[in-house]
């Protein structure tokens, strides 16, 4: 789960293959033959971006010579490996190559941002790492199978969902009944039955993270690394440890930042994230009452309340910024995505502050930066607004297919009520949603569902790397993901933000993961580092 909307963490699958448990986890390595086929191909790079697309690219902050170094192709995987005659396609790749000289080059790293559905081409537009990662390694990032320009598409209406999930207002979930959730179930069950129409059982049924891993280790293949490197990010941590157990002969060293949870339905793990966001939240609380001068919160306590007193102002008299209504619901929902990033929440005191004081002024402009920053697209340096996940659609239909591929979950839908009533709960602002969310995952068709219970034995070292307060992804994933790998090591940050390594935050943090990429020694046991916000 890397950048997306606030409840993009996982969808759920119904009605699916049975998962396999641990007694057969150990069996997924032999799946290594299944991309025989498809080994030996060649990367025909060439030049990403023409000289237009360099200059926006570097008028938003990249570097010249950066920008014009990198290199883009495609890898041919199949539909489904089971039918390797069959339908293929092409995986979209991108390259940032090694900037140190020969002798000095280890291979490639391969990094995925998270998700699902969130492309890696743009991945590698600005640079990150440290020198001497991108001098020994050249940089390499891909759009996994339904991604960006590796067959993305776009399905559903997603925000017919979110209106008829408005529709209950202030109702207790545990006082709706299954004809009050008619509405939004047939809503969900439309989507779902568009994406269908859309792209295809087929497509669908192949699109969940074993094949992405098996895609990995072939895209491996071609960059003619006889072992992978890896750093993949929020669900890219899914892809990797799935990498671990199913590739571990393939395997140098995996970096898994933001661990994701692996083995339980979607509605348990967006009550986990529930917990995520309210924790996070309540950090953000405290830090505003600490260095607001006017800060609407004295503390995590009250921070609920004082926040629906907010929304209630908004709702009430919702200002208008850049042609678009910001009422209470679309407030907190800007705010989960900003909690993704504890440098900014100085900003957001600044706004909340502004709303409870009454300052219009102030209040317009801090919203509209907030607005732009979360949903805004730029089109010749003037902002072109669109509704709130409108422009995510790609990514949103993406991340709910993989998702639904990958887990098996309720198809009734007062199960979802009933997780809906416990994680609202346990965060008021950010809960509901994040069930409700996964619902069109009732309604999917069959998939080949990822396994559970697995460990990686027979992996080379992993890093698994965990932030005290990350919202999205809860650090107790973390613990629980390096306790599964056998062969995991965890490094905690005690700050707050959504995943960490490789952005200059942490020394602490960034030093001894560069020294396992280079060498495959791991940081040592028990290694935790103070935030530094």
């Amino acid at each position: 789960m890397g950048a997306g909307t606030v409840a993009a963490v996982t969808a759920l699958v119904a009605g699916c293959v049975p998962t396999p448990g641990e007694s057969e986890a150990a069996e997924t390595a032999e799946t290594a033959s299944v991309t025989a086929a498809f080994a030996g191909q060649t990367i025909e790079w060439s030049t990403c971006y023409d000289q237009e697309q360099v200059d926006e690219l570097v008028e938003w902050g990249s570097e010249p010579d950066w920008v014009e170094a990198l290199e883009c192709g495609t890898v041919t995987v199949p539909l489904d490996y089971d039918e390797p005659d069959g339908e293929t396609f092409d995986l979209a790749v991108i390259r940032a190559p090694a900037q140190g000289d020969a002798d000095q080059r280890v291979g490639s790293l391969v990094v995925n941002p998270g998700g699902p559905g969130v492309t890696g081409l743009d991945m590698l537009d600005y640079p990150s790492f440290s020198d001497e990662i991108r001098a020994s390694f050249d940089l390499v990032s891909f759009d996994p199978r339904g991604v960006g320009e590796s067959g993305g598409f776009a399905c559903g209406n997603w925000n017919a969902m979110v209106e008829a999930r408005q529709g209950f207002g202030d109702t207790d979930p545990a006082d709706l009944t299954e004809a009050d959730l008619q509405p939004l179930a047939e809503t969900a069950r439309t989507y779902a039955d568009d994406c269908v129409d859309t792209v295809g059982e087929e497509f669908l049924a192949n699109i969940g993270t074993v094949n992405v891993v098996r895609d990995l280790d072939v895209l491996r293949d071609a960059l003619g690394d006889e072992r992978l490197t890896y750093v993949g990010y929020s669900y890219g941590t899914y892809i990797g440890a799935l990498y671990a157990e199913m590739f571990p002969d393939n395997a140098r060293a995996l970096v898994l930042d933001g661990a994701v949870e692996t083995d339980r339905p979607n509605v348990e793990v967006a009550y986990d994230q529930a917990l995520g966001f309210q924790g996070t939240w309540g950090l953000f609380a405290e830090d505003c009452a600490a260095t607001g001068d006017a800060c609407p919160f004295t503390g995590a306590d009250d921070a609920d309340a004082a926040m629906a007193d907010i929304m209630a102002t908004l709702d009430r008299e919702a200002p208008v910024v850049e042609g678009v209504t910001i009422d209470g619901a679309t407030l907190v929902s800007m705010i989960g995505m900003e909690l993704y990033y504890e440098e900014s929440w100085d900003y957001l005191t600044d706004l909340l502050t502004a709303i409870d004081s009454g300052d219009a002024e102030e209040t317009e402009y801090y919203l509209g930066y907030l607005y732009e920053n979360t949903y805004g697209l730029y089109e010749d340096e003037e902002p072109v607004q669109l509704k709130p996940g409108e422009e995510e659609l790609d990514a949103e239909a993406a991340l709910t297919a993989i998702n639904c591929a990958d887990r098996n979950d309720p198809t009734d839908i007062l199960a979802y009520r009933d997780a809906v009533d416990r994680a609202g709960d346990a965060s008021p602002l950010f809960g509901a949603d994040l069930v409700w969310e996964q619902l069109p995952c009732a309604y999917w068709p069959d998939t080949e569902e990822a396994p559970t219970g697995f460990t990686a034995p027979d992996a080379p070292p992993v890093v698994v790397i965990g932030t005290v307060g990350d919202p999205a992804t809860p650090y107790t994933w973390a613990e629980e993901l390096a306790g599964q790998l056998e062969t995991a090591t965890l490094v905690t940050y005690e700050g707050a933000g959504h995943t960490l390594y490789g952005n200059d935050k942490s020394e602490c943090v960034d030093d001894p993961v560069d020294a396992y990429l280079l060498t495959g020694e791991a940081p040592e046991a028990g290694l935790s580092c103070p935030s530094v916000a």
